[in-house]
């Protein structure tokens, strides 16, 4: 059995949370905590673009195999136009939310 060191609580059971991180590392300023909201917010939007694509790419793939008969089940290709359905829903909903706000963020006076 290997002990992990303190330091590397990161990879400790694949951790990325960034509750971790704080508890690990610190909050020391709000300076930090203000520079680092725009990077998460952009981080989890490639994340949802990336799952999303993921998502598509497993239901074209299901689909191929129930088309050429691989497949038997026709739930994993139920299963797999929901996800992609939902995952491309939620995309869409929070690109039209971003350019709702940039939108109003350019209208703003100075």
């Amino acid at each position: 059995m290997v002990i992990k060191a303190a330091n590397d609580i990161d990879s400790f059971y694949n951790i990325s949370s960034d509750a971790v991180k704080n508890a690990l590392y610190g909050n020391n300023t709000q300076e930090k905590d203000e520079d680092n909201i725009f990077s998460t917010f952009l981080d989890a939007a490639v994340h949802n673009i990336n799952d999303t694509n993921i998502a598509l790419s497993n239901q074209e793939n299901e689909i191929l195999k129930w088309s050429m008969g691989i497949s038997e089940n026709p739930h994993d290709l139920t299963i797999a136009a929901g996800k992609a359905d939902a995952a491309l829903s939620y995309t869409v909903a929070l690109r039209d939310k971003l350019l709702e706000a940039y939108k109003e963020i350019m209208q703003m006076q100075i």
